[in-house]
C-alpha cells in the first residue's frame, strides 16, 4: 500500500508497444475529444458566472421623433413643432449580492467545471485501461492461436506417420481414423480464436480513433511483459482523492450544495444599483447637454404560490441524493479494489496450477508416445495424452493473459490516473499536464 500507481501506470508492464498505443489513443480518441470540449465549455461558463461579481457596463444610444400634445404643453401644444432628439452614453448596473445568490451561482459553475474535469480524467483512465486490456487480449489470443496451430501441425505429422504405418500393416485402421478425428477436432478451435482476435483488433482501432482498416499492427507479446514483485496501490484515504469517479461524485455534491444556496437566496430581496451618463441633444443642431441619473432598485418576493420554498426543498432533496450517490461511489471503489486484489491472488494460484498441469501433461505425453512406439500402449492412450497436453497448453496461455488483465484492472481500481497530456508532449511521446 502507498500513494497509488504512477501517472503513466501502464509503464509498469514494461512494454514500449503498449506505451505507444496508449499515447496514440490519448491523442486521437473521440470520446476523449468530446470530454475535453465539455470541460472547455464548463470553464467558459465559470468565467461567465464570475462576471456577475463586477459592474455591468453597456453602451446605450437612441433617437426619437416627438410631437407633444395638449396633456404635456396644454394650449401651447399647437404652436410647438415636432422635433428629433438623440441620447447617447453609458449605463452601469451592479447587483449587490446581499444574500449570496451570485456567490452560489459561481460555486455551482465551479462545481460543474470540477465535475467535467473529473469526467475527463475518468474518460482518459477508461481509454488507457481499455487500450491496455485490448492489447493484452490480442496478445493472449495470438498466443493461443500459435499453440493451436502447433497442435494442428503435430496432428498432421502424426496422421502422416500413422498412414504410412497402416500401409505397412503396423497399425489398425481404427488408429488412423482416431488420428484424423483428432486433427479435425483441433482445427475447429482456430476459427473462434481468429474471430475473437478480429473483434479485439477492431475494438482497439475504435479506441485509437481510427477505422479498423487503418489500425496499426500490435506487437505486444505476453512473454515480453514483466511485473514488479509489489504493485503500488493506494491506501483508502488516498484512493478517495485519486479516483476520478469519486472526484466526479464529489463535484456533483458541491453543485447540489450550491443549488441549495441559490434557491435560498431567491427567497430574499435583491438590490440593484443602476447609473447612466451621456449626452442629449437635437438632431437638427443646437446645443447638447450632459445628462445622468442614479437609481437604486429593490425587489423582494411576496407571493409566488409556494414555488420558491418548494424549489428550495427540492434542492435540499437533490443534495441528499448527491450525498448518497457519493457514498455509494466510494463503497463501490473499495469493493472493486477488494475484488480485483482477490482476483490477482487467484490468478497467481491458477497460473502455478496450470504450469504444473502443463509440466505433468508434457511428461505424460512423452512417456505415452514412447510406450506406443514400443508397442506397450494403444493409440487411444496417445490421443488422450495429447488432448490433456493441448488443454494444459491453452490453459497456461489463458491463465497468463488473465493475470495481466486482472493486474491492469487492479491498478485502475486502486487509484490509477491518466492525465491528458498536452499536444506537444503527445508528439514527443511523453505525458504532461492538462
Amino acid at each position: 500500500m502507498g500513494s497509488g500507481p504512477p501517472q503513466r501506470w501502464w509503464t509498469l508492464l514494461g512494454s514500449a508497444d503498449i506505451d505507444r498505443l496508449v499515447m496514440r489513443a490519448l491523442q486521437n480518441n473521440q470520446s476523449l475529444a468530446g470530454a475535453k470540449a465539455h470541460l472547455a465549455a464548463a470553464r467558459e461558463r465559470l468565467r461567465a458566472a464570475r462576471g456577475a461579481w463586477y459592474p455591468q457596463v453597456n453602451a446605450a444610444a437612441g433617437a426619437q421623433r416627438t410631437r407633444f400634445g395638449a396633456p404635456v404643453l396644454g394650449p401651447l401644444a399647437k404652436d410647438f413643432p415636432p422635433f428629433s432628439a438623440y441620447a447617447a452614453g453609458a449605463e452601469v448596473s451592479y447587483d449587490i449580492d446581499l444574500f449570496g445568490g451570485t456567490r452560489s451561482h459561481v460555486e455551482q459553475a465551479a462545481a460543474a467545471a470540477q465535475y467535467r474535469s473529473a469526467q475527463l480524467g475518468a474518460v482518459a483512465l477508461s481509454v488507457s485501461g481499455n487500450v491496455v486490456i485490448q492489447a493484452l487480449q490480442i496478445a493472449t489470443l495470438r498466443a493461443q492461436i500459435r499453440v493451436v496451430e502447433q497442435i494442428v501441425a503435430d496432428d498432421e505429422h502424426t496422421l502422416v506417420l500413422l498412414r504410412a504405418a497402416r500401409e505397412a500393416g503396423a497399425v489398425s485402421g481404427m488408429d488412423v481414423l482416431s488420428s484424423q478425428s483428432q486433427l479435425d477436432h483441433d482445427r475447429t478451435l482456430l476459427p473462434p480464436l481468429h474471430q475473437a482476435l478480429s473483434e479485439a483488433q477492431d475494438a482497439l482501432a475504435v479506441l485509437l480513433g481510427v477505422a479498423p482498416s487503418d489500425a496499426a499492427v500490435t506487437n505486444v507479446e505476453l512473454d515480453a511483459l514483466k511485473l514488479a514483485d509489489e504493485l503500488p496501490l493506494a491506501v483508502p484515504s488516498e484512493l478517495v482523492r485519486r479516483r476520478p469517479d469519486i472526484g466526479a461524485a464529489e463535484a456533483q455534491l458541491h453543485a447540489a450544495g450550491a443549488s441549495v444556496g441559490l434557491a435560498t437566496a431567491n427567497l430574499y430581496p435583491k438590490l440593484t444599483l443602476t447609473a447612466s451618463l451621456g449626452g442629449e441633444g437635437l438632431l437638427g443642431g443646437g446645443p447638447s447637454e450632459t445628462a445622468w441619473n442614479l437609481l437604486g432598485g429593490l425587489t423582494a418576493p411576496i407571493f409566488h404560490g409556494g414555488a420558491l420554498k418548494a424549489e428550495r426543498r427540492a434542492a435540499q432533496d437533490e443534495f441528499q441524493a448527491a450525498f448518497a450517490a457519493y457514498q455509494q461511489t466510494v463503497l463501490v471503489a473499495f469493493s472493486q479494489v477488494a475484488s480485483t486484489l482477490q482476483a490477482v491472488g487467484n490468478d497467481a494460484d491458477s497460473l502455478n496450477a496450470q504450469q504444473l498441469a502443463l509440466d505433468s501433461a508434457g511428461a505424460s505425453l512423452a512417456l505415452t508416445r514412447q510406450a506406443y512406439a514400443s508397442g506397450n500402449a494403444g493409440y487411444l492412450q496417445v490421443l488422450d495424452a495429447e488432448r490433456l497436453h493441448q488443454q494444459a497448453q491453452l490453459g497456461r496461455v489463458q491463465a497468463d493473459g488473465q493475470r495481466y488483465i486482472d493486474v491492469v484492472k487492479l491498478m485502475l481500481a486502486a487509484g490509477g490516473r491518466t492525465d491528458v497530456p498536452s499536444d506537444d508532449a503527445l508528439q514527443k511521446g511523453q505525458g504532461g499536464d492538462p
